[in-house]
């Protein structure tokens, strides 16, 4: 019986990644659609703008999954909050168009990043930045990769010279001597940016306060899965489908650099 239900949850986790990646490619293709074309937009919240686009896409999205799997909860930045998803074992997490700034400005920094969530932590990952054709996959257990071709975050714990991304105050409080550290191109998107860190093109990036779940989720899963951490900066693991969805700041690196940087803000609290 215990071999059934293994095979049980195998298949489970097969037909959502399928899924995922079928649903994810078909939403980007409908941002890239739209994008660098005349759209409405608006203001959420103080200052959060929001396109049809996002909309457009985040519709799609729901429509895909939560026809496929409606006993799973659903959290999307686009999508009014429904409580019931904190009483479900499984929960898609998703970011429509994350980086809508440079999706708006023209750039192409920007992605779809969708997760599937189990407890509280993610499971499968996905993150499709269609300007640039580059999908990132993840499955816990089973590694990272970016079209088909497995990746892995830097090696080595030095902090001279690294290339990180992020806010530039927190940045700076790596109090490191001028010049050792390299401050990279802002990247609009926070997921695209942790996903430098799972591809090895940056060594480390933070995310300031602020950030949300869907910001997070699927990025959090595909560093981990290539061989790199994301915490709080005090080292705690980021929980998902909480109450509350929106976390302080926050670092990602591969393994013996995470730590580093880790001993160093314990050693120079922020503020």
């Amino acid at each position: 019986m215990a071999g059934a239900n293994a095979d049980s949850r195998d298949d489970l986790l097969a037909r959502d990644r399928a899924l995922l990646i079928e649903t994810v490619r078909e939403a980007g293709g409908l941002a890239r659609a739209m994008f660098r074309t005349e759209l409405r937009t608006w203001t959420k919240g103080a200052s959060s703008p929001v396109s049809e686009a996002d909309i457009a896409v985040n519709d799609l999205i729901a429509g895909k999954l939560r026809a496929a799997t409606p006993d799973y909860g659903w959290l999307s930045e686009e999508s009014a909050d429904d409580p019931s998803r904190l009483g479900k074992q499984r929960v898609w997490i998703v970011d429509p168009i994350d980086g809508t700034r440079g999706y708006l400005a023209g750039r192409d920094d920007w992605c779809v990043s969708v997760a599937l969530v189990e407890g509280v932590s993610p499971l499968l990952a996905a993150v499709f930045a269609p300007a640039t054709d580059e999908f990132f996959l993840a499955a816990r257990g089973q590694g990272a990769s970016r079209n088909g071709v497995p990746v892995r975050t830097t090696p080595g714990d030095t902090l001279v010279f690294p290339r990180i991304a992020g806010p530039k105050p927190l940045v700076e409080k790596l109090d490191r001597p001028r010049g050792d550290v390299v401050l990279h191109p802002r990247i609009s998107s926070l997921a695209l940016r942790l996903c430098r860190v799972a591809d090895g093109s940056i060594d480390a990036a933070f995310a300031g306060g602020q950030s949300c779940d869907w910001d997070l989720a699927a990025a959090d899963l595909l560093v981990h899965e290539a061989n790199g951490r994301m915490t709080s900066l005090k080292g705690e693991p980021i929980l998902y489908n909480r109450a509350e969805v929106t976390h302080g700041a926050l670092i990602a690196a591969g393994g013996l650099r995470h730590e580093r940087i880790l001993a160093h803000f314990q050693g120079h609290p922020l503020p």
